[in-house]
């Protein structure tokens, strides 16, 4: 059949990464450990932070918050694609997709806003530790949240309201695991010059406002511990914000990563495959950050896990 434009296209098919039956199976458990662990252990930092009392500060407000947008945004598109690797089917539906998508977007923007929001609270405990609980109070960490949210979810329909003005082929195969923007744009048979521009400079305010706000507040940060005195005062104000800075270099580095190496090779499996490493490994490493490099989640983890082992005595 040959492919013409069709406003009413009903069905969209995810290519995912292999076609090969064998590693179907390999695929499937692989992915499936990385969704558990990725949920389990965002999930272990909220209860971890919400049951002890000494952890209610902005700086674990806003961690368990990143956690809960870490297991939703796995959990956007990586379910559906075990759904299909389970089912043998590649379908998904037109509204589907851009419901998948509109979320994606969201939770990759909130990610964004909250790591700067992260780094702002770092910037204010260390250059001015004195004004700290005036500063962060907790309506103004209530409104950084909401805030980021609000922004987010309106960039998202932005997005999504572009997309939704495309037409497309009447077969249509999207070479990702997830309907991703920029892939959809392609794929669109009408004319995406607008789209185009929206979404690259939608993107381009998204991602460079906010890395500019955590350089700004890390080389105040830098420029504050320089001036400490002592090596050990130095080390326990670099030590509070290791485990962010650790998070912001991974979360910032894969993402670049993968659309320079998409744009490299102009291969959509290659990008699908990038794409893993901050959809999938990123938010699944997050927590282990977070809590080898942090001695009072480790506390308050084990704590956890003392009186849970109690309670079964």
């Amino acid at each position: 059949m040959d492919p013409g434009n069709d406003t009413g296209i009903s069905e969209f098919y995810l290519l995912g990464f292999s076609e090969e039956l064998e590693l179907q199976p390999l695929v499937f458990g692989l992915f499936l450990s990385m969704y558990l662990i990725t949920v389990f252990g965002n999930l272990l930092i909220i209860l971890a932070v919400s049951s002890d009392p000494h952890l209610h500060t902005p700086m674990y407000f806003f961690l368990t918050n990143l956690s809960f947008v870490d297991i939703c945004f796995t959990s956007t598109t990586i379910p559906k694609m075990l759904q299909n690797i389970q089912t043998q089917s590649k379908v998904i539906t037109y509204a589907r997709c851009l419901t998948q998508m509109y979320f994606f977007i969201l939770f990759t923007g909130l990610d964004i806003f909250l790591l700067t929001v992260m780094a702002y609270d770092r910037f204010v405990a260390i250059c001015h530790p004195l004004r700290y609980t005036v500063i962060m109070n907790p309506w103004l960490c209530a409104l950084l949240v909401l805030v980021s949210w609000v922004v987010s979810a309106l960039y998202s329909l932005i997005q999504t309201s572009m997309v939704l003005g495309l037409s497309f082929c009447t077969e249509v195969e999207i070479p990702h695991f997830f309907c991703e923007l920029n892939q959809m744009i392609q794929l669109a048979c009408s004319d995406t010059f607008l789209t185009n521009m929206v979404m690259y400079f939608a993107v381009m305010l998204l991602a460079c406002g906010p890395f500019l706000g955590i350089l700004y507040s890390y080389s105040r940060i830098v420029s504050s511990i320089h001036r400490i005195a002592s090596a050990q005062g130095k080390y326990k104000a670099f030590s509070t914000c290791a485990s962010h800075l650790s998070v912001v270099s991974l979360f910032y580095c894969t993402g670049l990563g993968v659309y320079l190496s998409s744009a490299a090779t102009q291969s959509s499996h290659s990008s699908a495959v990038a794409s893993v490493i901050y959809t999938v490994v990123t938010p699944m490493l997050n927590p282990f950050i977070y809590s080898l490099r942090n001695r009072d989640i480790k506390e308050a983890l084990g704590k956890v896990l003392l009186r849970e082992t109690s309670y079964k005595k």
